[in-house]
């Protein structure tokens, strides 16, 4: 579209209500989509590509062990991943795809044509700054509802590229039954503990101060049982079948075959809400869980959290305005001189966009080492920083 044509376009929507999806609107927003999906998609190749290249037999192996094509494999593999660089990058891709249109605008013309038909820089950027938004919450959306059910995925490394090789356990205490979980290793997909040793600190009548087993599978809540660990091939104590079940107070948390016939000769079950995630050494799976989960976990008092848990959660429960700041940051590097050439402009907001994460890295890290701000308070810096600012330069554009 030449810079008559959309000064045509503009003329002829002069007069309709700035609520009114124009076809200046529709053509600015045309442009945004289109670069913000090529933007993305090139990003997203070249982590397949470098991550295929360097993992390409662990994949082949993968596919002929379960009779499928490789580009099938790679697909239900790459998958999860594009959703985590979508996490993690949409916002950024979004704020870059502006300067992009806005930078094709004026090269060929076509924002001088629209701006010398009196419309303002605030109304013709409108659509992006509404496709922001949407993009922002399609990222809310992904990491609530997809990447949860993906974490175990996801929180592959890449020689476990199977996920069949266990991982190393992290030690957890459960401060209301008494319990120390530990073991050898953990099978994260499968939730077993391979060789557990859950040490016993509680008065429970009849076990020693250790509970041993070949493996300790992990089985949520029924109507036979509470959510914890079904303990197979018992080997301490010796007489497991004889023992009969203990707890605290009414809340059974060593069960036996003895007074449960669900459990097998040789098993135990051990009732506790210190699932197989919090086990895991690899803590990546924890920043894939929900909100909701996040705050399921600070309100349970058996788990002893570290503070970087509460610096995470108010992170979430920011994380939508403090990316829509991210993108309305952007918008006067690309006003207020129009003589910027498109990469001054890129380069300009690469350093806003390291300044901004510096100051997130930061406030983070003080959080979770609890120096200087409370955890809620550490979480809340950038947006209480870059927030106002946002809102007052965006104010600013609407009238130039």
């Amino acid at each position: 579209m030449g810079c008559s044509n959309v000064s045509q376009v503009v003329f002829l929507n002069a007069s309709c209500d700035c609520l009114t999806v124009t076809q200046i609107d529709r053509y600015i927003l045309n442009l945004y989509l289109r670069t913000f999906t090529v933007s993305f998609l090139s990003l997203s190749g070249i982590f397949i590509v470098f991550h295929a290249f360097t993992n390409m037999t662990e994949l082949a192996e993968l596919a002929e062990k379960r009779s499928a094509s490789l580009g099938f494999v790679m697909a239900e593999f790459y998958g999860p991943y594009l959703l985590l660089l979508f996490d993690w990058t949409g916002a950024i891709i979004a704020l870059m795809a502006v300067l992009f249109v806005v930078g094709w605008l004026r090269r060929t013309g076509e924002l001088t044509s629209t701006l010398a038909a009196g419309v303002s820089h605030g109304r013709i950027f409108r659509s992006m700054v509404v496709a922001s938004g949407l993009i922002i919450l399609a990222q809310f959306a992904s990491r609530e509802l997809a990447l949860p059910k993906l974490r175990d995925v996801l929180s592959m490394k890449n020689r476990d590229i199977t996920g069949d090789n266990p991982q190393p356990i992290l030690p957890s205490y459960d401060n209301i039954s008494g319990i120390l979980l530990q073991g050898e290793s953990i099978l994260p997909r499968s939730r077993t503990i391979i060789n557990p040793r859950f040490s016993i600190d509680g008065d429970y009548a009849g076990f020693d101060d250790a509970l041993v087993a070949k493996t300790a599978q992990w089985l949520p809540a029924d109507e036979n049982h509470d959510e914890g660990y079904l303990f197979q091939f018992v080997e301490i104590p010796k007489n497991i079948d004889e023992l009969d079940s203990a707890g605290v107070g009414k809340r059974k948390v060593l069960m036996t075959s003895k007074q449960h016939p669900w459990i097998s000769s040789g098993e135990c079950f051990v009732a506790t809400p210190v699932n197989a995630e919090i086990l895991q050494t690899d803590q990546s799976s924890t920043r894939l869980c929900s909100t909701w989960h996040l705050a399921e976990r600070l309100r349970n008092p058996a788990v002893h959290n570290a503070i970087s848990i509460t610096v995470l959660l108010h992170e979430r429960l920011i994380r939508v305005p403090l990316d829509f700041s991210l993108v309305l940051l952007g918008l006067p590097l690309v006003v207020n001189r129009r003589d910027r050439k498109l990469f001054v402009m890129i380069a300009s907001a690469m350093w806003m966009v390291l300044f901004f994460f510096a100051l997130k890295t930061l406030g983070s890290a003080l959080g979770g080492a609890g120096i200087l701000f409370s955890p809620a308070m550490s979480a809340w810096i950038p947006l209480l920083v870059f927030g106002p600012i946002a809102f007052m330069r965006y104010r600013e554009v609407q009238t130039l």
